[in-house]
């Protein structure tokens, strides 16, 4: 599993609170009746709306690997279009992009 260089500095340095959070996420997860695949395609709207390009990667990647398509991802970025706008939809188009890219290689 890929993991960005400062998200494993902060697993280094602060090991307790990275199993926490990470804790907090699973149990963020199992929480309702979601499946993953949708789990993983709302966590990539919201990734979209914060502008994250990490966060956007990593929750493509994670709902491909739990069975999402490429429309199911592009629609995702659509969806985002006339709620946080244009400029930040296109900016995670790019990033999604670059993950359709690596996972077809």
């Amino acid at each position: 599993m890929y993991l960005p260089k400062p998200f494993q500095q902060f697993k280094n340095q602060y090991p307790e609170i990275s199993r926490l959070y990470e804790e907090l996420g699973v149990k963020c997860q199992e929480a309702g009746p979601l499946d993953e695949k949708t789990r993983y395609l709302v966590n990539l709207g919201i990734s979209i709306g914060a502008v994250s390009p990490g966060a956007v990667k990593s929750h493509a990647r994670k709902a491909l690997e739990h069975g999402a398509t490429r429309e199911e991802l592009y629609q995702a970025l659509l969806l985002a279009l006339t709620t946080v706008g244009f400029p930040a939809m296109i900016a995670a188009m790019g990033w999604v992009e670059e993950v359709l890219i690596a996972e077809a290689v």
